[in-house]
Formats: structure tokens, C-alpha cells, sequence
């Protein structure tokens, strides 16, 4: 799976920075859009670096992309049944995410599905949404997730759901002792 993975950043790499040309926009000026810096936007076009899920977020905003839709972009055509084995999944190594998209956005469809898996006392923190207003319903599958928005921290089980507007920063936390497992639908507004 290592391999696919790679392939994935290398095309990730080559897509961000045809977003950033197509835009003519230099690192600087995406540096400045974003908060993040120059060099490490350079080392991730370049695919010397795999982006975490709060740095691409960050890229996903000034894109006005979804992070499925910025990696959809990066696969093939998506079909209309996708089998386990072949749904596409993205890992943030560092912060013990790892990303599966179960139905995989496209381009005349609002909605999409998504598991996501949080390693023990992982904790990630988004400071804006992709695009405002973005629809959101997670349910826990397994495991303890704490979720805070609009500075109201939700404290969720197995089989609890959330649905929640992402109009300001969010962050995702596994509060158990063990790995939390979630799907989430996300519905462009």
C-alpha cells in the first residue's frame, strides 16, 4: 500500500501546484494566503514532503475546495459503485490520521462519505473550513471522538452523531484510550 500512497502525494504535489500556477499566484503570495510557509509549500509541490490534514485544509480554503475534492482530483474518474479495496486513502503519518474515501466526491454531486480513524490521543485542529457553511454529520463507529465547534466541545460514543454548519475552526480529538473510528458526510451548502 506504500506504493499507492507515494503515487498519491506525487500527484497531490503536481496538482497543488497547478492550482497555485493556475491562479498565477507565486509561493510568496500563497504564503501569505495561507500562513504557511514558503519553503514548506515548495517542498510539498515538489512531493519532498507529505502535507498533513491541517496543512492541506489551510490549501483547501484558498482554493475553495473540500479536501475530497481537492484529492479526488488526484484520481482516476470516480465510478459510481467503488468497491472497499479500491477507495481511495490518504494518511497524515504524524498526527494518526488516516482518511478513506468511501464515496468519493464528484463533480455534479453535493455529497460525500468518509471514514476517518484517529490513533489513541490524536488531535487534530482545523482553523477555518474548506468552504463556510459546510454541512457536516459524523457518527462514531467505534471509539470516543471529542469534536469542538464554535468553541463547544462535543463529547461523542460509538454510535453517537454530530451534524453541524463549519463556519470557524474546528478540531477533531480521539478521547478514548483506543483508536476511534467515524464516517462522515459532508454536503457542500
Amino acid at each position: 500500500m506504500r506504493d499507492d500512497v507515494d503515487s498519491v502525494d506525487a500527484r497531490l504535489a503536481a496538482r497543488l501546484a497547478e492550482l497555485r500556477t493556475e491562479r498565477g499566484w507565486s509561493l510568496e503570495e500563497l504564503a501569505e494566503r495561507t500562513g504557511l510557509s514558503r519553503s514548506t509549500l515548495s517542498r510539498t509541490e515538489r512531493a519532498e514532503t507529505s502535507p498533513t490534514a491541517s496543512f492541506l485544509n489551510r490549501l483547501c480554503a484558498v482554493y475553495g475546495r473540500t479536501m475530497s475534492r481537492l484529492l479526488s482530483e488526484v484520481e482516476a474518474e470516480p465510478a459510481l459503485l467503488v468497491r472497499a479495496a479500491e477507495q481511495p486513502v490518504w494518511e497524515d503519518r504524524p498526527a494518526g490520521f488516516v482518511r478513506r474515501s468511501v464515496s468519493p466526491p464528484h463533480a455534479g454531486l453535493r455529497g460525500e462519505l468518509v471514514e476517518g480513524r484517529l490513533a489513541a490521543g490524536a488531535d487534530i485542529a482545523y482553523d477555518r473550513p474548506p468552504v463556510p457553511g459546510l454541512e457536516q454529520h459524523v457518527w462514531v463507529l467505534d471509539g470516543a471522538l471529542e469534536i469542538t465547534a464554535q468553541d463547544v466541545a462535543h463529547h461523542l460514543a460509538t454510535g453517537d452523531c454530530l451534524r453541524m454548519r463549519v463556519w470557524g475552526p474546528t478540531r477533531f480529538r480521539c478521547a478514548g484510550p483506543a483508536d476511534v473510528r467515524y464516517a462522515l458526510a459532508v454536503v457542500l451548502p
